[in-house]
């Protein structure tokens, strides 16, 4: 039988959640584990047992919007979305897949806009832009698809206005299945652009 946690445990846990999401929302921190080791070690704290579970953090990030931002965030999460669409146009050809906080709801100020797109080289995703005359770079980006394995794809970075974009490249059959997200493990959400398009008009309905 499993110990239980104690009440002190408990409320360190919830604490250390705290610190982290607020060092993820004001000083922009976008790495779960980064964020919760940082507002471990602020507070004293050593013992690995009881650093929060990344769900446990985003909902302490959303809670942190709800209660002290929801305006702002509102605004700002409806910028970003309608920024995500626009680039989602530009790069309809490779079937492009908004992902991460800006789908979720919890993106904060700091946020990028993630998208996964599907083609048969990166290349063809670079002549696009080039195209276009929007300069940009190429990276890579990690998912941990099991315990102890890691696989990488290409990623291209470039600006959509105001908003730096990160999209990672997969192949043209990477769509049927997407990797593990970083908050759960659980095969990360995927938005087309006609859901992306829906979450903006749901905001505009809401506000009038």
């Amino acid at each position: 039988m499993a110990r239980g946690r104690s009440p002190r445990a408990d409320n360190l846990r919830q604490a250390i959640a705290q610190e982290a999401a607020r060092l993820m929302i004001e000083h922009g921190h976008g790495d779960y584990g980064v964020a919760k080791r940082k507002a471990a070690e602020r507070m004293g704290v050593t013992d690995q047992a009881v650093l929060p579970k990344n769900a446990e953090i985003e909902q302490a990030i959303a809670g942190h919007q709800r209660l002290f931002v929801a305006e702002a965030h509102a605004s700002e999460l409806a910028g970003m979305r309608a920024a995500a669409a626009e680039t989602m146009r530009l790069l309809a050809a490779f079937e492009p897949r908004l992902v991460g906080p800006l789908l979720s709801g919890t993106a904060t100020a700091h946020a990028v806009i993630a998208l996964h797109l599907f083609a048969d080289t990166p290349e063809a995703v670079a002549l696009a832009l080039m195209d276009r005359g929007i300069p940009y770079e190429f990276g890579e980006r990690r998912f941990r698809v099991q315990r102890d394995a890691v696989e990488s794809w290409p990623e291209i970075r470039f600006s959509a206005g105001m908003h730096e974009v990160e999209a990672t490249i997969f192949p043209k059959d990477g769509i049927r299945q997407a990797p593990p997200g970083p908050v759960d493990g659980k095969p990360m959400r995927r938005a087309t652009l006609a859901e992306v398009e829906g979450l903006l008009i749901d905001k505009g309905d809401a506000s009038n």
